[in-house]
C-alpha cells in the first residue's frame, strides 16, 4: 500500500521568509484571513460536515482550503480516522473528493488525490470505495485525472491500484466505462474514456525509455502496478489481451538496461514481469504475449534464480516455452516452482524475495503442470527430461494438493489441512502427475515385487478415482485421473521407487495433518461365514423358497 505526507509548500517557505518585512507579512495575513473559511486549529472528526459542505458549494482557495483539512483529517499522523471517515455512515466524504478530482485547480485536486489514496489504504475501506454507493464516482473522477495527463495522474493509478488489491473490486474496476447520462453502456473495449483505454493510450503514448522520476515515467510505472493486479481474473486478462498493454509491457522489459538483480520491488521492470506473468495464465492475453515475443524476452531473466527469476520462469512455462529454453536440463526451474507451492500450501513466504499471499496455488499449479508438460514432450516419454521434475517431494505434493481437495469435498471424511486448494489447483495437479507418471513409475534396478508398492499403488490409485468422482470435476480431470489410476495398478506388480517414496512422503503429511490414513484404502474386506452360509447374505425375497450356499 501507498500512504502520502503532503511536502510543505513552497509558498509557505517563502512567505517565511517575507515576514522579515512587516507591511508585507500585513498584507499576507489580511489576504489570508480573507480566504481562508476554516478556523487554524487542528480540525477533526466533527468537523468534517462543514468540511464537506464548503467543498461541495464553493470553489477556488475555499474548496482547497477545506480539502487540505480532510487530507490532514486521514494523514499519516491520523491513521485512526481513515476507516471512521469513510465506514462510519456518518459523513460522505467521497463524493465530494471526487469532485474535487474535476477541478481545474492544481492545489484542491492534488489533495483530494492525496486523500483519496491514504482513505484507500485499510482493508475495510476498499470494499466501500471501489463497490459502495460512491464508486462510480470515485473511480470515474480518478479515471478522469489520468485521461487528461495531469500532473498527479500517478496518484491516480496508485489509488486504484490500492483499491484493487479487494479482488473482488477488480472486474468492477476495470469494466468502469462511462457514457453520458441517458445513454445506452458501451462496453470498455469500444470506448475509448473507459479505463481500459485510458490506461492503455498511457503506456502506448509513453516515451520508449521514460525519464526516471518524472511524471509520465510514474505514471506508466504505477499503471502497470494497476494492469498487475487487474490481469488476475480471467475475464479481465481477456480484455486486456485485446489491446496493446501486453505488447507495451514486453517492450518495458525488452527496453531497460538494468540488470534483474537491481530490479526493485514496485519498480516499472519488476511490475512489467508481474503483469506477464499474470496475463499468461489466461488464452486470450496468453496468445497476445506469444505474439509480443514474451517468450524471448524473458528467457534471460530465468537464470537470475532470485524472486524476479521465479516470476520469469513461471510465465515462461505458461507461455508453453520449450523445455530447453530452462536452465540446467530445468533442475532450478522445477525445484523452485514446487518450492513455492510448498510455501503457499503451508502458508508461508521466503525470506527476502515474497510474503505468503503474493502468489496463488493455481498460478504455482499451473505452471508446474505447464513446465511438466513441455518436459513430457521433450523426452517423448521415456522419464528422462521429467526426472528432473518427478523428485519424491514434489510428486508427494502434488498428491497433497488433490487429496486435501477430496477430503474438503466428503462431508464424512475426518480431519483436513490448514489450505484447503482450489479445485482448478487440484486440476493442474493432476495433470502434473499424469505427465510425470513415467519417472514416477520408472522401475527399481531389480526387477523384484514389492509390497510397499503394492500398497502405495492401491492408496493413491483409489484417492484418484475417489477425486474423479467429486462433483464438479471436469471431464478432461476425471479423464486423466482414471488413466492415472489405471497406469498405476498395472505397475505395482514390480517394485517401484519414487512411487513408493512420495506415498510415504505424502503419508507423512496427512499423519502430521490429522488425516486419517486409511481413507482411501479400499474397505472391502472378504465376506464372512459359518456354518449355515455368509453371515451377510441377504435373505431370498420368495419365504417359500430356500437357498443353496454351495
Amino acid at each position: 500500500m501507498v500512504s502520502f505526507r503532503r511536502k510543505k509548500n513552497k509558498d509557505q517557505a517563502a512567505a517565511k521568509d517575507a515576514g522579515k518585512s512587516e507591511p508585507v507579512k500585513a498584507a499576507k495575513e489580511e489576504k489570508a484571513s480573507k480566504a481562508a473559511p476554516v478556523p487554524a486549529k487542528p480540525p477533526t472528526l466533527d468537523d468534517i460536515p462543514d468540511l464537506v459542505e464548503t467543498m461541495l458549494n464553493e470553489k477556488g482557495e475555499k474548496s482547497a482550503a477545506a480539502t487540505k483539512r480532510i487530507y490532514e483529517l486521514c494523514d499519516v499522523g491520523h491513521k485512526q480516522n481513515r476507516v471512521p471517515m469513510v465506514c462510519s455512515g456518518k459523513w460522505d466524504v467521497l463524493t465530494p473528493l471526487a469532485k474535487c478530482l474535476t477541478q481545474e485547480s492544481g492545489d484542491g485536486r492534488h489533495l483530494a488525490c492525496l486523500a483519496l489514496n491514504n482513505l484507500s489504504i485499510p482493508t475495510e475501506n476498499k470494499r466501500v470505495m471501489a463497490l459502495g454507493p460512491a464508486s462510480e464516482a470515485v473511480i470515474g473522477g480518478l479515471c478522469k485525472v489520468i485521461a487528461e495527463d495531469k500532473q498527479e495522474s500517478y496518484l491516480c493509478c496508485i489509488c486504484l491500484m490500492n483499491l484493487s488489491f479487494l479482488e473482488a473490486s477488480i472486474t468492477t474496476i476495470l469494466q468502469h466505462s462511462p457514457v453520458p447520462e441517458g445513454d445506452s453502456p458501451v462496453a470498455p473495449l469500444e470506448n475509448s474514456e473507459s479505463l481500459l483505454r485510458v490506461l492503455e493510450k498511457l503506456l502506448t503514448n509513453s516515451p520508449a525509455v521514460p525519464k526516471s522520476g518524472s511524471g509520465k515515467s510514474e505514471g506508466v510505472r504505477w499503471a502497470c502496478g494497476l494492469i498487475k493486479n487487474l490481469a488476475k481474473s480471467e475475464e479481465n486478462a481477456a480484455l486486456i489481451g485485446k489491446t496493446e498493454i501486453p505488447k507495451c509491457v514486453v517492450e518495458n522489459i525488452r527496453a531497460t538496461t538494468a540488470p534483474p538483480s537491481r530490479w526493485t520491488s514496485n519498480s516499472l521492470e519488476d511490475f512489467s514481469l508481474f503483469v506477464i506473468l499474470n496475463l499468461a495464465q489466461w488464452p486470450i492475453s496468453k496468445d497476445a504475449l506469444i505474439e509480443a515475443g514474451a517468450v524471448d524476452v524473458v528467457k534471460p531473466i530465468m537464470a537470475e534464480g532470485d524472486l524476479q527469476g521465479l516470476k520469469a520462469t513461471m510465465a515462461c512455462a505458461l507461455l508453453d516455452g520449450p523445455y530447453d529454453s530452462f536452465p540446467d536440463g530445468g533442475e532450478p526451474a522445477a525445484k523452485a516452482i514446487s518450492e513455492l507451492m510448498s510455501n503457499i500450501t503451508e502458508k508461508k513466504g521466503k525470506d527476502g524475495q515474497y510474503a505468503y499471499g503474493v502468489f496463488k496455488l493455481y498460478t504455482a499449479s499451473k505452471a508446474y503442470s505447464c513446465l511438466a508438460s513441455s518436459a513430457s514432450k521433450a523426452d517423448g516419454g521415456s522419464g528422462d527430461a521429467t526426472k528432473a521434475l518427478g523428485s519424491p517431494s514434489a510428486v508427494a505434493l502434488n498428491y497433497q494438493i488433490v487429496s486435501d481437495l477430496v477430503l474438503s469435498a466428503m462431508d464424512d471424511a475426518d480431519g483436513g489441512s490448514k489450505y484447503v486448494p482450489d479445485a482448478m489447483s487440484a486440476e493442474y495437479a493432476v495433470s502434473s502427475i499424469e505427465a510425470l507418471l513415467p519417472s514416477i513409475l520408472k522401475a527399481g534396478e531389480n526387477q523384484t515385487k514389492s509390497l510397499d508398492t503394492e500398497k502405495a499403488a492401491g492408496e493413491i490409485s483409489q484417492m484418484f478415482l475417489t477425486y474423479a468422482d467429486i462433483a464438479g470435476t471436469s471431464d478432461s480431470a476425471k479423464a486423466s485421473a482414471k488413466s492415472i489410476a489405471s497406469k498405476i495398478n498395472e505397475a505395482s506388480s514390480t517394485a517401484r521407487p519414487v512411487l513408493e517414496i512420495s506415498h510415504d512422503l505424502w503419508t507423512q503429511y496427512r499423519r502430521r495433518e490429522g488425516q486419517p490414513l486409511d481413507q482411501f484404502i479400499s474397505q472391502e474386506k472378504g465376506i464372512e461365514v459359518d456354518e449355515s452360509g455368509p453371515l451377510d447374505f441377504l435373505p431370498c425375497a420368495n419365504p417359500d423358497s430356500s437357498c443353496v450356499i454351495l
